[in-house]
């Protein structure tokens, strides 16, 4: 049985930037207004750490906003230091870090590896330049190229953060990014789809008219290709959308955009339709009982949300058919397995992956 894992996270606001990306606002995203310090982060990680009961868990302290990099090297330090107190005492397993690619170098890199972080997430956003430019974000993919490299062949765990829906940014130029993200083989990635947050520039693009947000729809159809490639290779997304945090929720600092405070099963339940409809057209028969069985922990994404997947497919198969969805422990985490009397089809979603290209329901990739 594996282990539970508790990220401690402490947001360093807009700490460390040299530009001011048209999207960022991470006193609004964190929902913190404060810069932390040392004795802030220790108060931080005691809270937590007394709500965590199980002591067999995987303990991580994560310093995510801003980029922890570009702060100064005694601030970095001194919030290093803490956590590495932390982990030779036993009481966490990991240290991870959120920067920029252009502020990772040798040194940089080395004092990482003093104060032993072993997790560091890039805020790459797009491998276009152009989309980059628009963005304002101030690095190049060149950048990510060499930043990704040099954390890779010192020993890190890399992470790469993604967008969809920047100024600029079209499905054709994010799948290109997604592509160029699996040549450079980070270990994990996050795909945000792009929200207007209060008080950016980006905001004020939106009111003058010049910057159109994707739709919900838009953003699950890009996600769930990205998702489909980054995973086939190996590359395991650990989240797709921000963080609900309690402003977000009361819609005080979202503007506008795609956002759900359940991003990653919207994108799931997507992917499992898609592969729901190509296996039922290779088995489907009238008046016969189809079972479409799915591990338990995947069923809710498996029948959708408000059991969404279940009434799309019994309205299309609305017939003498009778249709029905099983949950099946016996089955592969991300399988499903499709069955008539005569004959059955496991699909796991890299599978599915690769048939839908070969096949063309899968376009631009």
């Amino acid at each position: 049985m594996s282990k539970k894992h508790y990220i401690i996270p402490i947001f360093v606001p807009h700490r460390g930037c040299p530009h001011d990306c048209i999207f960022c606002n991470q006193k609004r995203i964190t929902g913190q207004v404060n810069n932390v310090t040392a004795e802030d982060a220790k108060l931080i990680i005691e809270k937590y750490l007394r709500t965590i009961k199980d002591k067999q868990a995987n303990v991580e302290i994560a310093f995510f906003g801003g980029s922890f990099t570009g702060i100064p090297m005694d601030e970095q330090n001194s919030l290093l230091a803490l956590a590495n107190e932390y982990l030779y005492r036993g009481q966490i397993d990991y240290i991870r870090l959120s920067t920029r690619p252009d502020y990772i170098n040798n040194i940089i890199v080395e004092n990482l590896k003093k104060y032993n972080v072993k997790i560091v997430e890039l805020g790459i956003q797009s491998m276009d330049k152009d989309v980059l430019s628009a963005a304002n974000r101030g690095h190049s993919p060149e950048d990510v190229e060499e930043a990704i490299k040099l954390l890779k062949q010192e020993g890190f765990i890399v992470g790469a953060q993604l967008m969809v829906g920047l100024p600029k940014d079209n499905e054709e130029k994010a799948l290109e990014t997604a592509k160029k993200i699996v040549e450079l083989k980070p270990h994990i990635a996050r795909i945000y789809p792009v929200l207007v947050i209060k008080d950016t520039y980006l905001e004020k693009m939106y009111r003058y008219g010049t910057y159109k947000p994707l739709s919900i729809e838009q953003a699950v159809k890009i996600s769930k290709k990205m998702l489909l490639m980054l995973e086939k290779s190996g590359i395991k997304v650990i989240r797709i959308g921000l963080q609900p945090t309690e402003e977000m929720r009361m819609g005080e600092s979202v503007v506008a955009g795609p956002y759900h405070p359940s991003m990653r099963q919207l994108v799931e339940t997507d992917i499992y339709k898609d592969m729901i409809i190509y296996a039922l057209k290779k088995i489907y028969e009238d008046n016969k009982e189809i079972k479409i069985m799915a591990n338990p922990k995947d069923f809710s994404s498996v029948i959708g949300q408000h059991k969404s997947n279940y009434k799309f497919i019994k309205a299309k198969y609305s017939n003498d058919s009778n249709i029905c969805f099983i949950e099946d422990s016996t089955i592969d985490l991300g399988s499903i397995i499709i069955k008539n009397d005569e004959k059955s089809i496991k699909m796991s979603k890299n599978t599915f992956f690769d048939e839908a290209i070969l096949e063309g329901i899968i376009n631009h990739i």
